[in-house]
């Protein structure tokens, strides 16, 4: 009987999410993006935007965070991370940085 009882609450949660438009995996714990990760690296992502190594990257500016970034997925924030279509959907830092920044529109 319990295992009946999951299945119709994991149904009742998929419905629930479809009626909403929210895809499933906003109901899905964040896998946050470790910034020893090698896409991570290479882009220099950092979770404190203020630690970012100026001769190495140039272009970068205090004031540019992920949560100001077009690749954030805001909507789907839970604190202080979110996805970020850059790195798969893993979530970064709301006040971390990397080199693909993109100032929100």
């Amino acid at each position: 009987m319990h295992k009946r009882r999951v299945i119709l609450l994991s149904l009742s949660a998929a419905a629930t999410a479809s009626a909403v438009g929210l895809p499933l995996s906003a109901f899905a714990a964040l896998q946050k993006l470790d910034v020893k990760d090698p896409q991570a690296v290479s882009l220099g992502y950092t979770e404190d935007s203020t630690t970012v190594d100026k001769k190495k990257f140039p272009k970068h500016q205090n004031s540019q965070v992920c949560s100001g970034c077009q690749f954030y997925q805001t909507a789907q924030e839970q604190n202080g991370f979110a996805p970020c279509t850059i790195f798969g959907g893993k979530a970064v830092a709301a006040k971390g940085w990397c080199n693909s920044y993109v100032k929100k529109a």
